[in-house]
């Protein structure tokens, strides 16, 4: 038992190999780990400002010559989702982007965790140099058709795939729901063709198990819409089989939904305590502050590490500010600053860094991080010992006697 945790345990903080074969697109939300707040306003495009007319006359100009010089075929739309992709990249914020109405369709369903898809994690081998499951999702069609960890897919509908070809797997796994894929698996000398119809598939990024002496862990791989829900359900199940401590493990959490993170945040502070500080780019400034009496009351230990990013830093900070937990790992990403989603007319969106974030005592994230309470690394070269774990585990049995 003790042994298949700690195995689930260096997966988690080897996330960073694991690529999700129900998305098709990176984007730079998953690259960078960005916290989200979406806006409800639907702005177009105007030119109202000299840069704008002057950017409107110089893109017709080349248009029309592309249009009478350029031997090949030139797709409009195309010309319009490059030049906003390259006017918005010479910002030169790694946070701010423009999202065609495709790639933001898959960025919505990668927030909101749920997919049209199979519902498989995989990766490129690199000891087989082919695309490998790493897990089938529970309750998804790829785990109903029978898919198991270590399967290797061949191909895609009757193409053949190596590991190289990951995100081509991954783009033509993708598809409509209700239609269907054939994947030819390779288990053991075994080969056999495997048909799967395609569906929406739940994401849930938070799981729970309990350990030795009432102690509760729980993982939270990222904040998607539904993660204070699966928490608090995940927390009521640890509570049912008697936790009475709990470690809370945010290694390799690069972020996510704002409001997410302090929903779970709120669960754990004292009400009206701040738990989050922003200042805009006017240099306004707003404390979120718990809106509930205090629900989780037992000692907390949270794990974090250099993949600790974004909203994962916002509950990281507000628990140590407020003394509601102790932190144990290594110092996290430092990535504090927040952007909105504004959807423009054409289907597109504007993702754009808008705020900066700080702890509840006005620390700064951005670029710094937050040190934890005890400096504990993970040891890469020894994956059968968690030293951060188990330094978890000593300072809850402290706090208990």
């Amino acid at each position: 038992m003790r042994e298949n945790k700690k195995q689930k345990i260096y997966r988690v903080v080897m996330l960073i190999l694991v690529v999700s074969l129900i998305t098709f697109i990176v984007t730079t939300v998953l690259m960078y780990n960005d916290s989200i707040k979406y806006v409800v306003s639907t702005k177009g495009l105007s030119g109202t400002n000299q840069a704008t007319k002057k950017l409107d006359m110089l893109f017709a100009t080349i248009t029309e010559l592309l249009d009478e010089k350029y031997i090949g075929d030139v797709n409009q739309e195309d010309l319009i989702d490059g030049a906003l992709k390259e006017l918005v990249n010479s910002v030169g914020d790694v946070y701010t982007t423009y999202y065609t109405k495709e790639e933001l369709e898959d960025f919505n369903a990668e927030t909101m965790g749920k997919f049209v898809g199979i519902g498989v994690y995989m990766r490129a081998s690199l000891e087989t140099g082919k695309v490998e499951v790493t897990k089938p999702i529970k309750g998804s069609p790829a785990e109903e058709a029978g898919i198991k960890t270590g399967d290797q897919i061949l191909k895609v509908d009757g193409v053949e795939y190596v590991g190289d070809d990951l995100d081509e797997v991954a783009k033509n796994i993708k598809g409509e729901e209700g239609t269907e894929v054939t994947l030819t698996i390779k288990r053991g000398e075994e080969v056999f063709d495997l048909k799967i119809v395609r569906k929406n598939v739940h994401m849930n990024y938070v799981s729970g198990e309990m350990l030795d002496n009432n102690i509760g862990y729980m993982y939270i791989e990222r904040f998607d819409e539904d993660c204070i829900k699966d928490f608090k359900s995940a927390y009521n199940e640890l509570v049912a089989q008697e936790a009475k401590s709990l470690i809370l493990d945010l290694r390799s959490n690069g972020g996510g939904l704002v409001d997410e993170a302090l929903e779970i945040a709120d669960m754990m502070c004292e009400k009206n305590e701040i738990m989050l500080i922003t200042i805009d780019k006017d240099g306004k400034e707003v404390s979120e502050k718990a809106k509930k009496d205090r629900e989780i009351k037992m000692p907390i230990v949270v794990l974090t590490n250099g993949g600790t990013a974004s909203a994962a830093e916002i509950l990281v900070g507000a628990l140590k500010d407020n003394e509601k937990a102790v932190i144990v790992g290594d110092k996290t990403f430092g990535k504090g600053v927040i952007q909105e989603l504004i959807y423009l007319s054409n289907g597109g969106a504007l993702k754009v860094t808008s705020s900066e974030y700080y702890t509840p005592k006005k620390n700064k994230i951005n670029k710094l991080g937050i040190e934890p309470d005890y400096q504990v690394s993970f040891d890469f070269k020894n994956l059968e010992v968690d030293e951060q774990l188990n330094k978890a585990i000593e300072i809850i049995k402290e706090k208990m006697n």
